[in-house]
């Protein structure tokens, strides 16, 4: 058993090169060797997704409480950008913000299709944005934001260590979510 799990570890470990899709003309797109990635840059709308789907349409994108997609201008289609570029796996939301209703350009990866998803659209990872015909900037701003949003929280270790609303929720309902007396069980089993 412990061969195979070292089999699998070693091929999963394997260096997956991102494929050449429909837009990855002119792509500087990092591979993160996500199964099924492809280079992808294009120019879209930045929109707030819940008003796309439903007419429930705030000011500003809903002020950053909502998640953001690109309506692509190539094929109208909508693109939900799942992640930044950063290693953390935090959302593309921050990064979209101060584009709310404005054309830009993005580059990053798509990944997903019917062997991955399930037959739903492919999401993508930002890596890279700019309003159209300007300045490249990286999209890596959600750990600065929330350092500001949470000064208390400064700090070594991993953001959610620290972060004060999953420490509330630890505290409340243990690190299993399914309360302290559980947890206590779970970690005396385990160990």
């Amino acid at each position: 058993m412990f061969r195979k799990i070292i089999a699998i570890a070693c091929f999963a470990a394997l260096p997956v090169h991102a494929e050449e899709g429909a837009f990855a003309d002119g792509s500087e797109a990092k591979s993160w060797n996500l199964t099924a990635q492809e280079k992808a840059r294009f120019t879209a709308k930045v929109v707030d997704v819940l008003c796309e789907l439903t007419g429930d349409c705030p000011d500003n994108c809903g002020e950053g409480r909502r998640q953001l997609g690109l309506i692509r201008e190539a094929d109208e289609a909508l693109v939900f950008p799942t992640k930044n570029g950063q290693p953390l796996f935090t959302g593309a939301a921050t990064d979209l913000q101060p584009y709310c209703g404005k054309m830009v350009e993005v580059d990053g990866l798509l990944t997903g299709g019917e062997e991955i998803t399930a037959g739903t659209a492919k999401v993508y990872q930002i890596q890279r944005i700019r309003e159209v015909d300007g300045e490249w900037s990286r999209a890596n701003r959600w750990t600065k934001e929330w350092a500001k949003k949470f000064p208390e929280a400064k700090g070594k270790g991993p953001w959610f260590r620290r972060d004060p609303r999953i420490v509330e929720e630890i505290e409340k309902d243990g690190f299993l979510g399914l309360g302290l007396e559980k947890d206590k069980a779970f970690i005396k089993d385990w160990y």
